[in-house]
């Protein structure tokens, strides 16, 4: 019996997996992939100004953004949607948060890791997160952490696209096209409507992606078609028999 693959997707904020990732997790799940998605935070303080400015309690504000992360988790595909709800603006970690996360990442065993660029001064969290993303990596490596569990493997960790990419020193080496599932993230993208300003900006980034995409992969000379596409930077050295 083959092995189910997975993948766990690391967010700081409830919208954060959707613009930056969303192709992959739906193309993923069309492989058969469960993709788990770990939120850390509901983006209710820092990224959800319109629900702000129309008087909405924080409770409110959490739970609608709660909705709008569920509902474009659904429209992906992905196995399942874990909310640590820890806040944000700061966002956060305490030891026990960290462990909690750790058990995730065993239980999912992922087949690789995604999470932000490593550098970001427009919105800490995002690079807070990868912080963490690899610190919690590490401890599920480790036998000596909850001794008889299954230790982690070496998955990669794949940084996805910053949204200010030229101020980030985020340089991607991986594009993947998600044509055939542009369709479920934009409805993804749909979901998130307390940042509608973003749905046609994350477009336009999918379509200069693409453009990147065929260009790797042959150019002029027959490079793949593709019309969207997202961005990576991996963390890790691949293992390879052949180039």
């Amino acid at each position: 019996m083959t092995e189910q693959k997975t993948a766990l997707i690391i967010s700081a904020h409830a919208a954060d997996f959707v613009w930056r990732c969303g192709g992959a997790i739906a193309l993923h799940a069309e492989l058969g992939y469960d993709v788990t998605v770990a939120c850390l935070s509901f983006g209710e303080r820092g990224e959800s100004a319109r629900l702000w400015k129309e008087g909405k309690s924080l409770q409110e504000v959490k739970d609608i953004r709660r909705g709008e992360a569920e509902a474009a988790a659904e429209a992906l595909g992905a196995h399942q949607l874990e909310c640590f709800d820890l806040g944000d603006y700061p966002l956060q970690l305490e030891k026990d948060d960290k462990f909690k996360l750790v058990d995730l990442i065993r239980k999912v065993q992922p087949n690789f890791m995604m999470s932000h660029s490593q550098y970001d001064p427009y919105n800490t969290d995002h690079m807070y997160m990868t912080q963490i993303a690899l610190e919690c990596r590490m401890i599920a490596q480790a036998w000596g952490h909850n001794p008889g569990e299954k230790v982690l493997g070496a998955p990669q960790l794949y940084l996805f696209e910053p949204h200010q990419t030229e101020q980030m020193g985020w340089k991607p080496d991986t594009f993947l096209d998600i044509t055939p599932v542009w369709d479920k993230k934009r409805a993804a993208m749909e979901c998130m409507n307390g940042q509608v300003h973003l749905w046609d900006y994350y477009t336009r980034v999918a379509q200069q992606r693409a453009n990147h995409f065929k260009r790797n992969s042959g150019g002029m000379s027959g490079g793949r078609d593709c019309q969207y596409a997202e961005g990576f930077q991996s963390i890790f050295p691949r293992t390879v028999d052949e180039l």
